[in-house]
């Protein structure tokens, strides 16, 4: 965890008792038991962490203000940086700060790629050919927006092949929100793999196209 942590209250409770790995390192646990409630007030905090168990992770998004899981299935797709969207969390993802906007687009992104969760154990057993049209349409743009999600950042070029981009977070909630409203069910997923704004997407999907002539 990074942040400053003030108003540290005394805890009772072990580590163990209150979800934590028996393993997870002592100082970080004893501080995020004794940390209160009332920090997350005068103070600015970040945890990142891989797979927390349900305790662990309820525990820690009580006292900190952005969690960050990553996820190993999403390494695995090639998407990086491999953050799970459904599992992170932000005390800041309120329409009061950041916009209705953009609070309903993150929102309708979350729900979409749940759905998209749901149906992968019909998918795994029956096969995509057993879906109703809605929920094909449901996977399509649920798996572009996982690629979507994929950044180029500068400072991985020379891991990743692709040069980085900066998108201001206005052109960001644009992309995210057309996909959801169908805009580009015409577009090959791939196209929404590692691209900057949106308009990368299509002109990377037309070279697709013309690849594949």
């Amino acid at each position: 965890m990074l942040g400053l942590v003030g108003r540290v209250a005394a805890a009772s409770a072990s580590g163990a008792l209150r979800g934590f790995s028996p393993s997870a390192p002592l100082p970080q646990v004893q501080l995020l038991l004794r940390a209160a409630p009332a920090a997350l007030q005068s103070a600015r905090d970040y945890a990142a962490q891989t797979s927390p168990s349900p305790k662990a992770g309820a525990a820690t998004g009580r006292i900190v203000a952005v969690t960050t899981v990553l996820s190993r299935a999403i390494a695995e797709l090639g998407i990086y940086p491999a953050v799970d969207p459904l599992d992170s969390t932000s005390r800041i993802m309120d329409p009061n700060i950041v916009g209705n906007e953009h609070y309903d687009v993150a929102r309708g992104v979350q729900k979409i790629l749940q759905d998209y969760k749901s149906l992968q154990d019909i998918i795994a057993i029956l096969g995509m050919d057993e879906l109703s049209e809605e929920d094909k349409l449901t996977v399509s743009r649920a798996r572009k927006i996982q690629r979507f999600l994929s950044q180029p950042f500068q400072v991985a070029e020379v891991f990743t092949g692709h040069m980085g981009k900066l998108v201001p977070l206005k052109e960001t909630i644009k992309g995210f929100q057309q996909i959801l409203a169908g805009e580009y069910d015409h577009l090959p997923e791939q196209a929404f793999y590692m691209v900057g704004p949106i308009e990368e997407a299509v002109a990377k999907a037309d070279k697709l196209a013309e690849e594949h002539s």
